[in-house]
């Protein structure tokens, strides 16, 4: 069974599920939360936590996770996590976190393929050449982040 809650944001609705155990699956933002949905402990938790995060009262989250991702991918998002509240890193930087200055390209196709925001803070990461990377809607999102965060430093 999916649990999932739905947390009204700032910045629009965010899903966030969990699968039977008691881990985090997915969190993403959308226009149209789904009308009908189970809570468990730790969608409830993580979405409490992300209203703390969006009063700038939490800095951390303490909610377990379980991404469906590669090994690569995985330690990625681990390397992602890292990165201090309201500071930024590029793709290069975040290969050279997790050992292969060479795989700047690869760090960043697994943050955007990283389906928990927020929690993974993927919005900190930035491509060399740009203030953020990719030229997704999910722009605004990620700029309404960063300057959260900053407000709250």
């Amino acid at each position: 069974m999916i649990y999932k809650s739905i947390f009204s944001s700032p910045l629009g609705y965010i899903e966030i599920c969990a699968d039977g155990g008691d881990a985090l699956t997915r969190i993403y933002f959308t226009s149209t939360p789904s009308a009908e949905y189970t809570e468990n402990a730790v969608t409830q938790s993580a979405a409490a936590q992300l209203g703390e995060y969006f009063k700038g009262e939490r800095k951390h989250f303490d909610v377990p996770l379980a991404p469906a991702g590669s090994a690569f991918e995985k330690e990625v998002w681990d390397a992602i996590c890292q990165i201090p509240y309201g500071e930024q890193r590029t793709y290069k930087e975040l290969a050279a976190a997790i050992g292969d200055d060479k795989a700047a390209h690869k760090a960043g196709q697994a943050t955007d393929a990283c389906p928990i925001a927020v929690l993974i803070p993927t919005h900190r990461v930035k491509g060399k050449a740009s203030f953020l990377a990719t030229l997704s809607s999910e722009n605004a999102v990620k700029e309404a982040l960063l300057g959260m965060e900053e407000k709250y430093k």
